[in-house]
């Protein structure tokens, strides 16, 4: 994964995703509805309110919408500081005018939760500490100091302090609730949401891995024969011109020079797996083709491919998805990089089933987040053994959640458990004793057709 990838999944917030547009318009929309309430409350239920005062905080509120729309372009991303400053205005602004409106005796008072649950959506941590803050500063001072509402005989409109107490009340908590509330399911959104981008890009390398090779296997098989021209005529060359040692000499050359072609062509066809009559491959080979780059790392893996009893003795023909080689291949990563000595790939299959395990002597998954896995970004503090023993180990639980997801893609269910009770020591735990990944297919899902399986065909006629 690139430096820049991984730059974009360490990205705390998305506050400079937010246009000033958007907030903006919410802002038109509270200066709207903050006219119409001045106006049934004056109007229809004649009470006497400051509307000099008032309407001067409501067009404080439209001369900031007005200086924002003029000075700032259209397509105006805010960042951090811009965000919490107009979210801050917005905060002052409605405190302002519940402050001549008769405090937390207005109804309206509940509004104030609106600024603080947005700066919990996109804003970071601090931010969204100090707009909360404030906020709970201006419910308590708003509780205790206001302009009271006043009917039209001049009595006062006022709930008993039990009530007002209650709402003071209601309204803390409620700030406190919904920011957690919205923080922690913005959070979930934006980490399935790099995850998810994570899985795309490795499925799009493994493509491209695949579509390379499938491009190395046609250029190797469509120049063997000129090659092989090439060799002959040069051969009949140098028995033609033995008299003439300048002129063999340099028919010798062009065979020397087409064998090396063909080698290297040779072994680049090695690379190229994606030819038409290889899209389909033994379950074996696409098992072993997955676990490739970890048989060099110091393990011993030990392959186990049998059909279940009473099956069919001949291995299944299964599709060589990209999603299907790069999903085992994590699940192979992963136990490789956590066993002691030894790594165990099982692959059965019967009439309907083909199931894979994977296994380790490892230490296992820890139980307290086992139900967890396959969640991305999974951190979790390291003691110092791991970090004695893995120094430069992240565990992030971005492979598996990788590997879950692009294997169920594919039509798998999977299970994570572990091979022995970690209270077992000594002869008592089975040599299996580390973590286990069980995945299984409907044998139709990922068996090749008979569709896949269409001839080559003549090869065509070179044109000279």
């Amino acid at each position: 994964m690139s430096d820049a990838s991984i730059g974009l999944f360490e990205q705390e917030r998305g506050s400079d995703w937010i246009r000033l547009r958007t907030l903006i318009l919410l802002r038109w929309s509270a200066i709207l509805g903050q006219i119409i309430a001045i106006n049934v409350a004056q109007r229809l239920y004649n009470l006497q309110l400051e509307l000099s005062l008032c309407y001067l905080v409501v067009g404080a509120s439209i001369l900031a919408n007005l200086i924002s729309i003029f000075v700032f372009p259209e397509n105006k991303r805010l960042s951090e500081t811009e965000a919490m400053s107009m979210i801050l205005f917005d905060i002052c602004q409605l405190s302002a005018l519940l402050y001549l409106t008769g405090g937390l005796h207005n109804p309206f008072a509940v509004l104030i939760l609106a600024p603080v649950t947005i700066s919990a959506a996109v804003l970071n941590l601090r931010s969204t500490f100090f707009l909360g803050a404030v906020a709970l500063a201006a419910v308590t001072v708003l509780a205790i100091f206001h302009i009271p509402l006043r009917t039209e005989d001049g009595s006062i409109l006022r709930i008993p302090d039990i009530f007002l107490f209650g709402f003071w009340v209601a309204l803390v908590i409620g700030l406190i609730f919904l920011a957690v509330y919205a923080r922690r399911v913005t959070n979930e959104m934006q980490t399935m949401s790099k995850a998810l981008l994570a899985t795309q890009m490795a499925l799009a390398r493994e493509q491209k891995l695949t579509d390379l090779g499938g491009v190395v296997a046609a250029t190797a098989h469509e120049l063997g024969t000129p090659l092989a021209t090439i060799k002959l005529v040069s051969a009949e060359l140098m028995d033609e011109l033995g008299d003439s040692e300048h002129l063999r000499e340099d028919a010798k050359l062009i065979r020397d020079q087409a064998d090396r072609c063909r080698d290297i062509l040779r072994s680049m066809g090695r690379a190229g797996k994606d030819d038409l009559h290889l899209r389909s491959a033994p379950l074996s080979t696409v098992i072993r083709e997955a676990a490739e780059p970890h048989l060099e790392r110091g393990k011993n893996i030990n392959f186990e491919i049998s059909p279940v009893g009473g099956g069919e003795t001949k291995q299944p023909i299964i599709i060589r998805r990209p999603e299907i080689i790069h999903g085992i291949r994590n699940l192979v990563q992963n136990a490789v990089d956590f066993s002691k000595d030894k790594v165990w790939i099982e692959a059965h299959w019967s009439d309907d089933r083909v199931s894979l395990i994977i296994a380790d002597d490892g230490p296992g998954y820890p139980f307290h987040v086992i139900g967890r896995l396959g969640d991305p970004f999974m951190r979790r503090r390291k003691n110092p053994p791991d970090l004695a023993e893995r120094p430069g180990y992240e565990g992030m639980g971005l492979g598996l959640f990788i590997a879950k997801t692009l294997l169920e893609r594919s039509g798998a269910a999977l299970e994570f458990t572990n091979g022995t009770d970690p209270f077992l020591i000594g002869r008592e735990a089975p040599e299996k004793k580390g973590a286990i990944v069980e995945v299984h297919w409907k044998r139709d899902q990922i068996e090749a057709k008979e569709a896949l399986k269409k001839p080559l065909g003549l090869n065509k006629q070179i044109e000279i």
